[in-house]
């Protein structure tokens, strides 16, 4: 249960080595719609594609959620471990179980209840419909694993530990593998033999991820007592976690919406979009992993006083996360097609695949800048800002400009490919500001 003490020594190896788990793990965990994806586009037909594509990005919106609500426990746990207030740590995690049971049940029956409604605003094309509802239906009851995994994975990083819950993943990922092989490719089962996999892998992470805890020791005391609505700490769980939820599910909102306005261009589009949200998922992995990081290094700095220390940390996230990302922007802007032949073998998907991802690849550079920000500003508590400036880069850009290009005449998928990199630039910008303004604020107070 040993965690990284962010408040001392170096910055980049113990950042490097912190980052490195949570890359593995985050890789693995996209793997579950990935794996999904590539085994129903071999065995089944562009129905069966379409339909896993749609639905594993509505659980992915749903994911997205979860993740942002459990970063308001791993600011917390962060800081209090950085402040040295084990006592109130337990606390905390106690308050995040019961929180988090609640929203799991809620969540599991409105995703059960609007499932069809979901997938008729996503302009599901008609012969992936049904299939579409049966993969969410099933997923969705599975959302109590999906609430429990991310909690686990949240106090851990807070506590500064990364490997545990690269380990809860990575066994839930060959589970789902073999699960896949044997429904979809064996008993042919369609994408509703890729749900129950994905459902009854999270099970068994979940569980194994439990016998596990139970048999070490936290670094603070916790036990059965400490698991009810502690006031003060339920308030600042939910303080620092609903607005990154809030904002994860608005950027998560507004590329569904650019998901049904795809769908709308026909069934090869709508694969293909499909397929180039799992090949982003990939390639942003480095910048993603470098944002929990940072929040972890952030919080347990902010925690201690030291916030001249967090910026260094950010400093250095950035710099290092810029190499991988400018790999990953010539890989995607050269070997696009490469990348799509994984999920499909139809040679008209591949060629739009590749088409967007042209357009695309710039943003592995630009997120490198973006998501080291918001990084230090959750582990600041400035999950308000990020929120706001979410919102903003998703309904004054990133919307508006996917109708835009959508509407224009003989429209391509490079043209839609250029929307998130547009959209990224607009919150570069705003973090920017807000740093500067938040920077001069504190020489002001000094």
């Amino acid at each position: 249960m040993k965690g990284f003490d962010f408040t001392k020594g170096g910055y980049f190896f113990p950042l490097l080595k912190f980052t490195l788990p949570i890359l593995l793990a985050i890789f693995l965990q996209a793997m579950y719609g990935a794996v999904d994806l590539m085994v129903v586009g071999r065995f089944g037909d562009a129905s069966s594609l379409s339909a896993v594509a749609i639905g594993s990005q509505v659980m992915q919106t749903i994911t997205g959620i979860v993740t942002g609500l459990t970063m308001g426990t791993t600011i917390m746990i962060g800081q209090l471990i950085g402040a040295r207030q084990t006592g109130q740590a337990g606390k905390t995690v106690g308050a995040s179980i019961c929180l988090f049971a609640a929203v799991a049940l809620t969540i599991t029956i409105a995703m059960t209840v609007f499932a069809a409604p979901i997938v008729k605003l996503m302009h599901t094309p008609e012969a992936a419909f049904d299939k579409t509802i049966q993969y969410i239906v099933i997923c969705s009851a599975g959302t109590v694993f999906i609430v429990a995994y991310n909690l686990i994975s949240g106090i851990f990083r807070g506590i500064g530990n990364s490997k545990l819950p690269l380990c809860f993943v990575a066994i839930a990922c060959f589970v789902n593998i073999a699960g896949d092989l044997l429904l979809v490719g064996i008993f042919n089962l369609d994408a509703a033999g890729a749900a129950v996999a994905t459902v009854f892998a999270q099970a068994v992470s979940v569980i194994l991820s439990l016998i596990i805890i139970k048999a070490k020791r936290l670094p603070f005391a916790f036990s059965i007592k400490s698991i009810r609505f502690h006031q003060w700490e339920t308030a600042k769980i939910v303080q620092f976690g609903a607005p990154l939820a809030f904002q994860d599910a608005l950027t998560s909102l507004s590329f569904l919406i650019i998901t049904a306005i795809v769908n709308s261009l026909g069934l090869v589009a709508s694969a293909a979009i499909g397929i180039n949200e799992k090949i982003a998922l990939f390639i942003m992995l480095i910048p993603i992993a470098y944002m929990s990081s940072v929040s972890t290094f952030t919080a347990q700095n902010i925690g201690a006083r030291k916030p001249e220390r967090a910026k260094k940390g950010m400093y250095y996230a950035i710099s290092s996360s810029l190499v991988f990302g400018i790999v990953c922007f010539i890989f995607s802007f050269w070997h696009g097609g490469i990348l799509a032949g994984i999920f499909s073998k139809d040679i008209e998907v591949i060629a739009a695949c590749a088409e967007y991802m042209k357009a695309y690849s710039v943003d592995c550079i630009l997120v490198c800048f973006l998501f080291c920000l918001t990084g230090y500003f959750n582990g600041c508590g400035n999950t308000v800002f990020v929120l706001v400036q979410g919102m903003l880069a998703a309904f004054l850009v990133r919307i508006p400009f996917s109708y835009f290009v959508s509407k224009l005449p003989g429209v391509a998928m490079w043209q839609i490919g250029l929307v998130p990199p547009i959209a990224t630039v607009f919150s570069i910008l705003l973090c920017s500001i807000f740093f500067k303004l938040k920077n001069r604020l504190f020489q002001m107070r000094l």
